[in-house]
């Protein structure tokens, strides 16, 4: 049985609206007493049921949501969650291998980032309760996807806001080098352990296609903060005489010249 808070009278409104985060001065009475990451179902002061999440005492974002149903919050629930995450981004890139494949509230796993690489997975656990069961998810992930490895992201500074320490390192499997990914037939090298982020950015998709409709032919482009060289490709691809890229990053740089090969 879940342990149980209740929302102050006049504080449910932005639940109700659908919001996935309840902060701690909407919660009436203290938060001492609960073991962080453990879940909790979520009472209005008129003893309505709002939703099912885990809890933090310890952080201003002191419940996250992850269901409205009164539903186990166990290997089976990420198993189903993850699988429907899946799906979508199949049906929405029916062409791609690489994508953001779990983008935490927007997939109702609050904390929760997931990046596949090709045959390669990238993880950020940026919530108390979502790392107290990474090993849950890493074996649902391994029992889904049969990755070569898996590397956690964890070296985001938010997740200090969570009483959380920063790490990044190799989970499960092997990673040797940069992984090939190809978006819009090009190939690029990505760093998934020591790279910007997570590796690539993969919401900037639609807005590096779109750039080709702003280069002129022949003309020159200035890449600044480069990075990975992909606005560059596709500003090459698009029909620009010259691409400079620019960074300050020696790394960065180094990738660039790799990703133009």
């Amino acid at each position: 049985m879940s342990s149980v808070i209740k929302i102050g009278k006049g504080r449910d409104k932005r639940i109700k609206s659908g919001h996935l985060w309840v902060f701690s001065n909407e919660i009436a009475g203290s938060l001492k007493g609960y073991k962080a990451g453990e879940i909790v179902d979520i009472y209005s002061y008129r003893n309505e049921f709002l939703g099912r999440g885990y809890i933090n005492p310890s952080s201003l974002i002191s419940v996250r949501i992850l269901s409205y149903e009164k539903e186990e919050i166990n290997r089976e629930f990420f198993y189903r969650k993850i699988t429907e995450a899946w799906r979508y981004r199949k049906r929405v890139y029916p062409d791609l291998d690489s994508y953001r494949l779990v983008f935490g509230e927007s997939d109702f796993l609050p904390g929760l980032i997931i990046d596949k690489y090709e045959d390669y997975l990238s993880v950020q656990t940026l919530s108390l309760g979502m790392d107290v069961r990474l090993d849950m998810i890493l074996a649902v992930l391994e029992d889904i996807f049969r990755p070569y490895g898996i590397v956690e992201r964890n070296d985001a500074a938010v997740r200090r806001l969570e009483g959380l320490e920063e790490r990044n390192g190799i989970l499960r499997g092997s990673i040797k080098g940069n992984v090939a990914i190809t978006e819009n037939g090009l190939k690029f090298g990505v760093d998934i352990l020591k790279g910007q982020k997570t590796g690539f950015f993969f919401d900037q998709r639609e807005n590096r296609r779109a750039i080709g409709k702003y280069v002129k032919k022949d003309g020159r482009v200035l890449d600044c903060f480069c990075y990975s060289g992909a606005w560059s490709m596709y500003a090459a691809i698009s029909g620009a005489g010259e691409v400079i890229g620019l960074d300050s990053s020696d790394d960065a740089i180094g990738l660039s010249e790799k990703n133009a090969e």
